[in-house]
């Protein structure tokens, strides 16, 4: 006797339909009349509720559900009524692959392959015999073998009846170009099998992947032959009305061959998605140009087969290859057309998929060219797709030509709004991050400090001890213009944190914003003395006594107040030009620690009251002579400026400059005249005055004869640091 046990009962993960589980004991009786178990068997029945909706009176569903599955004892009727309401209930998602990588709901077939009769597991070789007459007979036998490989329960025993698979295999070779119904049908049945890992072998075997993509190609190159044929009747109608009525004809018969065509794109399709878990099947595709097919199949209107092709679009993404593939066509202008869209899981993918292109810097170029910027920051209010759409605005906003181009979009307004609605909570990562580019360009930069915008982040940065906020308020602190004099009421509060216990990436952003207010309204001695800073600015300036990164701030900090005839005496006076000079000696591979400690020697001899010390009391001239021809021009320009001063007030040094600078030029000289005898056989003579080199350099090459310094220079007392960021 055979005994069935009923197990647990559960719901389907993404089907509407219900497990049961059972054990299945088979027994023998033995020889004395007592029965022997002989073997137990465990299996799953899985019973589909397609009728459920959610108008369904799901009590009396439940009902009919335990009458007809007699694996189900009545007992369990509550149970099953409790997960009908769940399924009932249960939101419909797209089935998650590997990954991220959404894949789209199940296909549907199309009214082509509907059939009355039934299917039965046990008549499969009667559908193979038809395999074997005509077309309409093919398609009526790949169609009820469809019927039975849509159930996952029969594909093991189809698998194994190699007669059957070997005849839809070679129907689908020689048949596919005379009826898309009858290919569409077949790459279903092999789709059925793709759809688990453990058959794909079946499918590679049959060589099924290589003809889907002959068949996308194919059916691509007609749907550009039926678009040229429409188009071509459209044009030459003229107005009469029979000629009208063909033209209807004609469109509702390219309406209905496109219908079925796009079923047959999208099983193929979504055949070869399943099949590219295989990173080698992937490769092989890609060697047939799959990108550039799904690109094309962009432009379709169908939004299942374009939530299928933009899947599969950013599973490819991910590698370098297929992105390059993606850049050489036209991807980002056919993916710009669908955002915004109202179809949520295409919007999603979509967005997901331009994040991942995003990382190409082309690729970001392409996007703001065609208008995606203003599209993306529309979609900061859409709280499902906010964050994907910031992050690709995250990445937008690095590149510094792209800055400025969000002021023409309310990106700012809608960023700040929502750092304000965080309260004292952590701000997100992306939200801060895209606020800390923007602040770089000087517009973005006053939008964010209209009405009470500046104060609001101050108080908030204080207050929570944020270092990317107060990274965020930096950057604006570098532009000149309205908002730097905002900043006037905040040196008290930032001065106060520039103390050896605070920690030093908070200090590094609050000097570094201090550093950038060159403010001419500014005392800057009382601000050193009240907060006493010059002790801490001098330990800084130890090499190795912090991170370089705070050490250079402090000599922009040093730089900046330097400006400031008192200041500049104090920081003279307590010793600080020493520790500048064997600060130099252990950074001078660092072009932009050199050129920043030049400038305070700069300031220094600008300044009367500190000239004497840095000329006649420490090593700062010497220094400066030996980098007068860096290779870096921002540092020549600064030294020359520099020693043009010291040149001017103390002679002994201006000798001593003026013969470097003879010396160096009569070098460069000599070096040229004997390159030019090397190349010539016969020495070089001068043909005339014109070409002979001037040997002496006149005190004019030094300073102006009015003993002024030129005048473009001292303009703008940063202009000497050449790129912002060495200011900060």
């Amino acid at each position: 006797p055979v005994k069935v046990t009923a197990g647990s009962l559960d719901v389907h993960p993404t089907e509407k339909a219900l497990v049961v589980h059972y054990e299945v004991e088979a027994s023998i009786l033995g020889e004395s009349g007592g029965h022997m178990v002989g073997e137990r068997k465990e299996g799953q029945k899985i019973v589909r509720v397609k009728s459920l909706s959610p108008s369904t009176d799901v009590a009396a569903l439940a009902k009919k559900v335990v009458e007809e599955c007699k694996l189900i004892p009545p007992s369990r009727l509550p149970q099953v009524e409790q997960l009908l309401y769940y399924l009932q209930n249960r939101k419909s998602s797209p089935v998650v692959g590997k990954g991220e990588s959404s894949k789209p709901r199940e296909l549907t077939p199309f009214e082509g392959f509907e059939l009355n009769e039934e299917a039965s597991i046990t008549r499969v070789d009667e559908y193979v015999e038809l395999l074997y007459e005509g077309i309409p007979e093919k398609i009526r036998g790949s169609a009820l073998i469809l019927q039975l490989a849509r159930n996952p329960d029969n594909l093991e025993e189809l698998l194994h009846n190699e007669a059957a698979l070997g005849a839809l295999a070679r129907v689908l070779r020689e048949d596919w170009k005379q009826s898309v119904e009858l290919a569409t049908i077949i790459i279903y049945i092999f789709f059925c099998f793709s759809s688990f890992s453990q058959f794909h072998g079946v499918v590679s075997h049959y060589k099924i992947g290589a003809l889907c993509m002959s068949v996308v190609e194919h059916e691509l190159k007609r749907y550009d032959v039926w678009r040229e044929e429409l188009h071509k009747k459209n044009k030459s109608a003229p107005e009469n009305g029979s000629l009208r009525r063909d033209q209807g004809k004609a469109l509702k018969k390219y309406q209905g061959l496109l219908a079925k065509q796009e079923q047959l794109l999208r099983v193929s399709l979504y055949l070869l998605l399943n099949l590219a878990e295989d990173t080698r099947t992937e490769l092989k595709m890609r060697n047939k140009n799959i990108v550039a097919l799904l690109v094309r199949v962009l432009e379709r209107d169908d939004e299942e087969l374009l939530v299928l092709v933009v899947s599969f679009l950013k599973k490819l993404s991910i590698f370098l290859e297929n992105k390059n593939d993606m850049a050489e066509v036209d991807t980002i202008e056919r993916l710009a057309c669908l955002v915004p869209c109202d179809h949520e899981d295409l919007l999603n993918l979509t967005l997901r998929l331009l994040l991942n292109l995003s990382f190409d810097s082309g690729l970001r170029a392409k996007m703001v060219e065609v208008g995606l910027l203003p599209k993306l920051c529309a979609l900061l209010g859409d709280e499902n797709n906010r964050l994907v759409a910031m992050r690709v605005l995250y990445h937008i906003s690095i590149d510094d030509r792209y800055k400025g181009m969000f002021v023409y979009t309310d990106c700012v307004p809608q960023l700040m709004q929502m750092l304000f609605e965080f309260g004292e909570k952590e701000i997100e990562a992306e939200l801060i991050s895209i606020l800390i580019n923007l602040a770089a360009n000087k517009k973005n930069a006053q939008l964010m400090c209209e009405g009470n915008g500046l104060k609001m982040l101050m108080k908030r940065a204080l207050k929570m001890k944020d270092c990317l906020l107060m990274k965020m308020i930096r950057n604006i602190s570098q532009h000149d213009g309205p908002t730097k004099p905002l900043f006037i009421d905040y040196v008290g509060d930032l001065a106060a944190e520039i103390r050896a216990e605070e920690e030093e990436e908070w200090v590094l952003e609050c000097l570094g914003m201090l550093a950038n207010l060159t403010i001419p309204d500014l005392d800057w001695e009382l601000v050193l003395k009240e907060y006493n800073l010059v002790p801490y600015l001098k330990d800084r300036l130890k090499p190795g006594s912090a991170e370089d990164d705070l050490i250079l701030e402090v000599v922009i900090m040093i730089g900046t107040v330097s400006m400031d005839d008192a200041c500049a005496a104090m920081l003279a006076k307590s010793g600080i030009i020493p520790a500048l000079i064997e600060l130099l000696n252990a950074q001078q591979e660092d072009d932009e620690f050199v050129c920043q400690i030049i400038y305070v020697f700069y300031q220094m001899v600008f300044h009367q009251a500190t000239r004497d010390v840095i000329i006649k009391d420490t090593q700062a001239p010497a220094y400066l002579i030996d980098l007068m021809h860096d290779k870096n021009a921002e540092i020549r320009k600064v030294c020359d400026n520099t020693l043009d001063i010291i040149a001017e007030y103390d002679e002994e040094w201006g000798r001593k400059i003026q013969s470097e600078k003879f010396r160096f030029h009569n070098n460069q000289w000599l070096e040229m005249v004997e390159s030019r005898q090397a190349d010539e056989s016969e020495p070089y003579l001068y043909d005339n005055d014109n070409d002979r080199a001037d040997l002496f350099y006149s005190a004019d090459g030094i300073t102006p004869a009015d003993g002024s310094i030129s005048p473009d220079f001292f303009c703008d007392p940063q202009a000497q640091n050449g790129d912002s960021h060495l200011m900060g």
